[in-house]
């Protein structure tokens, strides 16, 4: 019974000090620069959220976060990098839907798995896409586009391929019994360009990558994927007004880090994000570019990846679209 209790007393001690050691860890994180890997180039939607959240946690938790621009191929290049980072929470990456959900499906031979390469760290929300032509198109609804569409072929650019402004274009065209000729670009600032400059017809964009040129001028806005009409945009019509009720594609964004992270570390990650971006201010400044706030657990972040991986995969089977 002594020899019991003496070995009882030495495992409790060893795990007060395993603890003692977790703990101490996780509370003197950070001490170095955390780098955020964005999988696009500078301008776009997803480019402008991530810094916005660097800076804001930054900011409050006097944290040193350093993004680090990754594009190329629908943002696999970028994700693949994060993933094969060393799992100690100092690398980090913010993914959206097209990295987690449609690469999946549309890249045989991606070089991460959404699921067993990540921990799911923080969701922060979702927003509707923007249907967008050059300033000087002869196109003013969305009408008028459909009915020169059935005619001749126009041209779409997108952010990449297996981007969610790609499959929105390439489901707009089915149901819509259109002609679309895909361009391809390496993020949503030199596609937005190419637009404004009439080299393409249309793009399928982010609220907060659009937003900028729409006020300008430089680009006409002609229906949002919302359900409802988007607060910033509050004169541009619905894709469900225009008569297209079950077209409502979204894009969602969320902050994870490559497998192995300690998971005391993870829920330390997890509490200080939401902290930073569950603040009224923050909500509204995010409700500003469109994206709906969602505080969801880590664990909830998971099994949304995973269903939207099984929803957006349906899609790429529908609209036959591939990448070798």
């Amino acid at each position: 019974m002594k020899r019991f209790i003496q070995c009882a007393s030495a495992l409790l001690c060893l795990c007060l000090s395993l603890f003692s050691v977790a703990s101490s860890a996780t509370t003197e994180f950070p001490n170095k620069p955390v780098r955020l890997i964005i999988p696009y180039p500078p301008g776009g939607g997803t480019d402008i959220l991530a810094r916005l959240v660097a800076s804001k946690v930054s900011e409050t938790m006097k944290w040193n976060i350093v993004t680090e621009n990754r594009p190329g191929a629908g943002g696999s290049i970028g994700l693949e990098a994060a993933a094969r980072s060393t799992p100690d929470g100092y690398t980090l990456c913010l993914a959206e839907t097209s990295n987690l959900a449609i690469n999946p499906a549309l890249y045989p031979n991606l070089g991460y798995d959404p699921e067993k390469d990540f921990s799911p760290i923080m969701f922060i929300g979702s927003l509707p896409l923007v249907l967008v032509v050059s300033a000087d198109s002869p196109y003013h609804s969305l009408a008028s586009l459909v009915a020169a569409a059935k005619k001749n072929p126009l041209t779409m650019a997108s952010s990449g391929n297996g981007t969610v402004g790609h499959l929105a274009g390439e489901m707009f065209k089915i149901q819509a019994g259109i002609q679309i000729l895909h361009a391809p670009y390496k993020g949503a600032a030199p596609a937005i360009n190419d637009i404004i400059g009439g080299r393409v017809t249309l793009f399928f964009g982010s609220l907060p990558s659009l937003r900028t040129q729409i006020v300008a001028g430089k680009l006409k806005a002609l229906a949002v994927t919302s359900s409802a009409r988007a607060t910033m945009l509050p004169e541009v019509p619905t894709f469900k007004e225009s008569g297209y009720p079950e077209f409502e594609p979204t894009v969602w964004y969320g902050v994870l880090a490559p497998k192995g992270v300690p998971q005391a570390l993870i829920t330390q990650l997890h509490m200080t994000f939401l902290n930073v971006l569950g603040t009224k201010e923050m909500r509204e400044r995010l409700a500003q570019d469109g994206v709906q706030f969602n505080a969801i657990s880590a664990e909830e972040f998971g099994s949304w990846i995973k269903s939207e991986r099984i929803k957006w995969g349906e899609v790429v089977r529908q609209v036959g679209a591939k990448i070798d």
